[in-house]
């Protein structure tokens, strides 16, 4: 029996060009939103959470527009979030990054990164489903935990709008990755919002 946790990051929202933190989903975030519904639709999910932010809150509701038996739950454990700032082997090109986000603003997304583990990473017994939708950095977070890489190497792990990721854990075994920023669900078009162009 093995317990999976979906992640999926929300989709693309109307205020990110003009630089402002939320929003509404955009036409295309609300399409990107549909294909990963459709794509999820078919798993027999137990449970969803959601960030309570507006972009993700609307990605949940057109999951559950097309899983109707789920009721999506907001947890601020998913909100977005810094996780870590600048470490001893934090590579020196990333620092640029932390140069508007704050002691406080790194605290609290340590401590809520820390929380969210606790909560969301407990084998639960049986055959279990269970769906988060939250943001680029929890999810990279996320990851980096169960690979058990360094901290720093969340800012490493990015995620399209609406990519979707998967980890398991079976009875007496360690968290697995089974898929990583998984788009096959996306025509190429939808494919936005990682911070580099891939060349294919």
């Amino acid at each position: 029996m093995t317990h999976y946790i979906y992640l999926v990051r929300h989709g693309e929202h109307q205020d990110a060009e003009y630089g402002l933190s939320d929003g509404p989903l955009s036409a295309r975030g609300r399409r990107q939103a549909e294909a990963v519904a459709d794509r999820l639709s078919g798993i027999p999910f137990d449970r969803m959470w959601h960030s309570p932010l507006e972009r993700a809150s609307e990605t949940a509701r057109a999951v559950a527009e097309r899983m109707p038996s789920l009721n999506p739950e907001p947890s601020a454990l998913l909100f977005d979030c810094v996780p870590t700032g600048m470490t001893d082997d934090t590579p020196p090109a990333f620092e640029p990054f932390f140069g508007s986000i704050t002691e406080a603003e790194v605290d609290a997304g340590r401590a809520q990164m820390a929380d969210a583990v606790s909560e969301f990473l407990i084998r639960k017994n049986g055959e279990v489903h269970d769906l988060l939708i939250t943001h680029n950095f929890v999810i990279s977070w996320f990851v980096r935990e169960v690979l058990q890489a360094p901290d720093w190497r969340w800012m490493t792990l990015n995620q399209a709008h609406c990519g979707l990721s998967v980890i398991a854990q079976k009875q007496g075994r360690p968290w697995t990755l089974l898929s990583h920023n998984d788009l096959a669900h996306l025509p190429k078009e939808l494919e936005t919002g990682l911070p580099d162009t891939y060349p294919f």
